[in-house]
């Protein structure tokens, strides 16, 4: 194996079927998750990954299954440790580095949460080879992503970033980005993971992380919501890594081309399409859907109230394609919590912009600045005399 391979372990997927199996709203992809989940633990001989499954009620236990895949991983690790005492005998520090990392990949391959993450931080404390303790530092997020562990994603994200700088070549540094990413998006970041999903879309390699339509997907989806109208053309919606997908994903397509042409009732149905069957479905972004979907009905919102200084409530239902009423009862949620700066005239039924003064917000900002400064001056003051 060259010192450039990255394993795609621990797989993944695997994760997302459980979360469907455990979703009762997801009942019509439970067949195929169920098939996927069992082949990919066999694939692997995941036993300890098996019983953590079976225990949460995704699978069914097969004792028999699970005596197998235990016997096979005894019989596999007792070689690797078998090869790492020969190692440390006869042979030097770059085998016994080597023996190291592979009874690591071993213990995370099979999900053995627990000694894969001390046998991966045992391996990067004895690699002396910079690409390798990245890689390493790699495995470990992969395996926070992989049981939930935001922890342990967050300090070995630090620990890849140090190592990056201290010397990591172009391809680890692309990568980098997309753990970072990924991570930031799972955190609810969409701002920042957007940039960097984006940035890495021209030179993306992690398909140990997510696939490549996946990741496209992923990046449309969070930069829908957090580009500004003039970059979502130029960045998103002609882009050439975007356009060689977009085939193959006809509701982004659709969602972002329409929001872009102010098309927004075809918009709104797009976005409840993609609510149910990208939002939803997703273990990474089911828990921002109603967050997503709001941000979404708000930017589309203010996009069509920026080119009027009023319309009537009637043109605003037919413009999104729902009832008057409901635009109704939408708006005033949102002016209630100052989210959209305008007022709704029920008597005429029209919906007026109070666009807030530029010189005003201005002035707010240079009182504020100015209480912290003197907040600041205050607090030095007492520590000098």
């Amino acid at each position: 194996m060259s010192d450039d391979a990255i394993l795609p372990i621990p797989n993944l997927s695997l994760p997302q079927h459980v979360f469907t199996l455990l979703s009762p709203s997801l009942k019509h992809l439970h067949d195929t998750a169920r098939t996927k989940l069992l082949d990919g633990i066999k694939a692997d001989k995941m036993a300890p990954y098996y019983r953590l499954v079976t225990s949460s009620g995704a699978l069914v236990s097969d004792p028999a299954l699970l005596e197998e895949m235990e016997k096979a991983n005894e019989e596999e690790l007792k070689k690797l440790d078998e090869r790492l005492a020969e190692a440390e005998k006869t042979e030097g520090e770059s085998e016994i580095s080597d023996a190291l990392k592979a009874r690591a990949n071993h213990l995370t391959r099979i999900g053995d949460r627990e000694r894969a993450v001390a046998a991966q931080k045992l391996a990067l404390e004895k690699n002396p080879g910079l690409g390798s303790r990245i890689d390493i530092s790699l495995t470990l997020i992969r395996i926070g992503l992989f049981f939930g562990d935001n922890a342990l994603i967050i300090e070995n994200l630090e620990k890849a970033e140090k190592f990056i700088e201290e010397g990591g070549d172009w391809d680890r540094r692309n990568r980098l980005k997309v753990y970072r990413g990924l991570h930031a998006v799972s955190i609810r970041q969409f701002k920042t993971g957007g940039e960097l999903l984006l940035d890495a879309l021209s030179t993306f390699t992690a398909t140990e992380l997510i696939s490549y339509t996946d990741f496209v997907a992923l990046t449309i989806i969070v930069n829908s919501l957090t580009l500004k109208r003039p970059d979502l053309k130029k960045k998103l919606i002609t882009a050439p890594d975007v356009i060689s997908v977009l085939p193959e994903l006809p509701v982004l397509g659709d969602l972002v081309n329409n929001l872009y042409d102010c098309h927004y009732a075809k918009f709104f149905v797009a976005l409840a399409t993609l609510e149910q069957t990208y939002l939803l479905p997703s273990r990474l972004l089911s828990p921002h859907t109603r967050y997503y979907i709001r941000e979404m009905r708000i930017l589309a919102y203010s996009q069509l109230l920026e080119s009027y200084r009023s319309v009537t409530l009637e043109s605003l239902s037919g413009a999104f394609g729902v009832g008057v009423d409901f635009i109704d009862s939408e708006l005033s949620r949102f002016i209630a919590n100052g989210r959209l700066h305008c007022t709704i005239n029920k008597v005429h039924g029209i919906v007026e912009t109070t666009r807030p003064s530029l010189k005003s917000a201005q002035y707010e900002k240079v009182v504020k600045q100015g209480d912290i400064l003197l907040n600041s001056i205050q607090r030095l003051s007492k520590v000098l005399y």
